[in-house]
């Protein structure tokens, strides 16, 4: 690396890539040595240069980003999450790591825009839930599935149809909302408080109506979750989860056996949703779509979830449309159905492949195509950063 390569160089070099992700829409920032810096599109990995970083110049990138608290906390954990904004651009989530001793990053993209119910085409019912008076609304998925970008829509939706207090407590923020009819309190674990257990140990005093839970990952913040449903409070919750009843599973494992009775008891009362997505590939391959499944807490699941039947609340789900809710299988028959998907893609993300393929054979308006695998195949992306770099630049030297 060459000695001219500084801090200034390497923000400078860093704002680039950002910006050249934010232009192109790509989703992800990869920084890691002996690999090109390379962004996720569409989900798949696409570099932006063809030059190879040293660990030197992927430390210098990181640091770049870091203000001092920061850097120190990186220097003692060996991690850092925080968010940036970069101006004319948007906000970014960045995770920093060692690995091989290297260091590494992620950085990914936070709309600077927070999307309505109309432009993600959100199911309406979810209106009904976020209005909802009180009660534990869990929005799961994997990594990078949408669930703050559902999560901040929702938020935004009560912002602008109730009067109250909404309190957000995350690491890092990611969406920051403008007050509309509610104050909303922003509050970043690390920043604005020292720790999870302190903010929300603290929040009921800030007399809220809405409390967000940026990431529910330990019993601690899960009980904290519970207990704010059941003292009259709308709390929203993200989980990594693949659906309802791997995210009851979930919830149970928190807990020591012996809490088992009282947890189900405690969640056949007051949880009032789980929203469960994954991101599926458009038909066009210039995007993606959410594939979203509904459980709502009606009599007849409270009585399956205090019973500890999670086995039987997907045949409820499936019979419950005219209620709201939806499984996957009934999410993807839906976008495939109205053109958004392609056949093969309904089916590689399906619970059940065989009883999707038998729903679209039977009551499919659109039936299974010949050539759906030509359309699936997402649409080629040009190299985007692809001049050499200059005298200093990450791999020059």
């Amino acid at each position: 690396m060459s000695s001219t390569f500084g801090p200034a160089e390497a923000q400078a070099y860093m704002h680039k890539l950002l910006a050249v992700m934010h232009q192109q829409g790509g989703s992800d920032l990869f920084i890691s040595a002996d690999f090109p810096p390379s962004m996720k599109y569409q989900g798949a990995m696409k570099p932006l240069s063809n030059q190879r970083l040293s660990g030197d110049v992927t430390r210098a990138l990181a640091l770049s980003l870091m203000n001092e608290r920061q850097r120190a906390e990186f220097e003692a954990e060996m991690e850092c999450n925080f968010a940036i904004s970069l101006p004319g651009v948007c906000r970014f989530r960045v995770n920093v790591y060692v690995q091989q001793q290297s260091v590494g990053m992620v950085v990914r993209t936070i709309a600077s825009e927070i999307p309505n119910f109309e432009k993600l085409d959100l199911p309406e019912v979810l209106k009904d839930v976020v209005m909802t008076k009180r009660g534990l609304v869990l929005v799961v998925g994997g990594t990078g599935s949408g669930k703050s970008t559902t999560l901040a829509a929702m938020i935004d939706y009560r912002n602008a149809n109730s009067a109250g207090h909404i309190i957000t407590v995350e690491d890092p923020v990611e969406y920051v909302h403008k007050n509309k009819n509610c104050l909303i309190t922003h509050r970043e674990v690390g920043v604005d408080t020292h720790s999870w257990h302190n903010a929300l140990k603290n929040t009921l005093r800030q007399a809220p109506d809405v409390i967000l839970i940026g990431e529910i990952r330990d019993t601690e913040t899960m009980e904290h979750a519970i207990a704010f449903a059941e003292t009259g409070h709308l709390c929203l919750g993200t989980l990594h989860a693949n659906n309802a009843n791997q995210t009851m599973d979930r919830i149970i494992n928190f807990f020591p056996e012996e809490r088992r009775n009282q947890l189900l008891m405690d969640l056949s009362s007051n949880l009032r949703a789980i929203v469960s997505q994954r991101l599926v590939r458009t038909e066009d391959g210039k995007g993606r779509k959410a594939a979203i499944e509904i459980l709502l807490n009606t009599p007849t699941i409270s009585e399956l979830i205090f019973k500890g039947n999670f086995h039987g609340i997907k045949e409820i789900m499936a019979k419950s449309r005219e209620l709201g809710m939806c499984t996957f299988d009934q999410a993807l028959y839906e976008l495939y159905n109205k053109g958004y998907i392609s056949y093969e893609e309904a089916l590689r993300n399906a619970d059940s492949a065989n009883g999707l393929r038998l729903q679209i054979k039977l009551s499919g308006d659109r039936k299974a195509p010949g050539e759906g695998a030509a359309a699936s195949k997402p649409a080629e992306l040009s190299m985007l950063v692809e001049e050499e770099p200059e005298p200093g630049a990450p791999g020059a030297g």
